[in-house]
């Protein structure tokens, strides 16, 4: 089961409490305090884990809790801080804090396998009568009870992390070509939304080159709005460098090719500008089907005018395939070197202006008369 969204509570453990005890010993009649001090709750964290690519795990266990702290002890003996708990969560998963009135605040976006990050603090350990000596007061009857630990509500989106995104109408081939060029095996049937979750498949070219491709379920004018699931399939598209449109071509659908496209262009523009703005490629999809030529022409001339790269594929016989996944190894090549310019460019530094005065721009001073 592909789970992309759950929602889950997390409890930091318990400072543990500080010790109210006296030394005594033969011969010491008066001992002084020697209570120990609570120990620290353990605090909750979230993983980046290569060993999970869904939230299914948390969908019937929603609840975690830290181990609170040990109570301090006497001999001046700290109580045993509680261990933290890890949870491991897939590698693209954003952590929000879910406050009061219903807003989402983001903690953490984990995009490297390992990364870390606090998301409940554990409560410190109150302090025994032992801390509480003072010259006036020599035996203390004082203690500390251990604070609480944070309590949190978290709300988890699991976004997929690949290289290109196909995406498309339903019942377009994004199945059936994803299962011909990479190890994927997704369901592949002669009905729309046979896909009901995204598939990742590892695409092996020559001389060890490799990139991600994810099928994304089709879309549907008006997905921006949630309409077939539409919002919950788009999120995956906005970790990809590049995208390929799948436009079925054959005519068993029915629509118009290039209306198909625009639609499809449309609601990634709608849904976030950012998508849009990304590199994109467009395939003419089931052509060993094609029964009328001009209909892949017309798409050809709109994708040409779009200034969009076009090709003429067949996920059933293969005819295509290899050139346009040369393509879209280009454009991820592009892509990532862009990613690498704008890093290494230093940041502009604003020329220092010349100092002016009331009289105008700083320079000699005129000699005096």
């Amino acid at each position: 089961m592909f789970v992309d969204e759950v929602d889950i509570q997390v409890a930091a453990g318990d400072g543990g409490r500080g010790c109210l005890s006296f030394r005594r010993e033969k011969f010491v009649p008066r001992g002084g305090p020697n209570g120990g001090d609570g120990g620290d709750g353990g605090s909750v964290y979230a993983v980046a884990s290569p060993h999970f690519n869904t939230l299914v795990k948390f969908r019937f266990h929603p609840e975690f809790n830290a181990e609170r702290g040990a109570h301090g002890q006497g001999s001046n003996r700290t109580g045993r801080s509680g261990r933290p708990l890890e949870l491991e969560v897939p590698v693209g998963t954003l952590v929000y804090e879910k406050l009061p009135d219903g807003e989402l605040r983001e903690i953490a976006d984990l995009t490297t396998i390992g990364q870390r990050v606090l998301v409940a603090q554990g409560g410190r350990g109150g302090r025994g009568n032992a801390r509480f000596a003072s010259s006036t007061n020599r035996a203390p009857r004082r203690t500390e009870d251990g604070h609480p630990g944070e309590v949190k509500h978290l709300t988890l989106h699991l976004k997929l992390l690949a290289d290109v995104g196909l995406v498309g109408f339903p019942n377009v081939g994004k199945s059936t070509l994803i299962a011909r060029v990479s190890a994927a095996r997704p369901k592949i049937a002669d009905y729309p939304f046979t896909t009901l979750s995204p598939n990742l498949g590892v695409v092996a070219l020559s001389d060890d080159r490799s990139f991600v491709m994810a099928d994304v379920p089709g879309l549907i004018e008006g997905a921006h709005e949630g309409h077939g699931l539409g919002t919950r399939f788009l999120k995956h598209l906005e970790r990809t460098e590049a995208l390929v449109h799948l436009v079925d071509v054959s005519g068993a659908s029915g629509r118009d090719p290039v209306d198909d496209l625009e639609i499809v262009r449309r609601e990634l523009r709608s849904f976030a500008p950012a998508l849009a703005g990304k590199a994109q490629i467009v395939a003419a999809s089931k052509v060993d089907a094609l029964d009328e030529p001009e209909r892949c022409e017309r798409l050809s001339e709109h994708a040409t005018a779009l200034g969009l790269p076009f090709f003429r594929i067949s996920s059933v016989s293969g005819e295509g395939v290899p050139e346009l996944l040369e393509a879209v190894w280009r454009l991820i090549v592009d892509a990532r070197r862009q990613v690498a310019d704008a890093e290494a460019a230093p940041a502009s530094v604003p020329a220092r202006k010349p100092i002016e005065s009331a009289a105008g721009p700083a320079g000699p001073r005129p000699p005096e008369p």
